[in-house]
């Protein structure tokens, strides 16, 4: 399923790769190996990075409403 790319190497300097994915999201990535001088807490050897995936999805709490016709005085 995967094609194209396999490794990549972040500006950080943290190593990652792309493998199969789970449900609902084609392709994980993980953080194959952590740079030397990388200051990001995150990324943690052989685990995957974050999803966005839900930070895309409808919220679940009511937003307040909108106001309209707003006119400085």
């Amino acid at each position: 399923m995967l094609k194209g790319f396999t490794h990549a190497r972040l500006a950080c300097g943290c190593t990652i790769g792309f493998r199969e994915g789970v449900e609902g999201s084609p392709v994980t990535v993980v953080v194959e190996q952590k740079g030397p001088g990388c200051p990001l807490s995150l990324h943690v050897r052989d685990l995957p990075l974050f999803d966005h995936r839900e930070a895309l999805r409808e919220p679940t709490r009511s937003l307040p409403p909108l106001e309209e016709d707003y006119e400085e005085s």
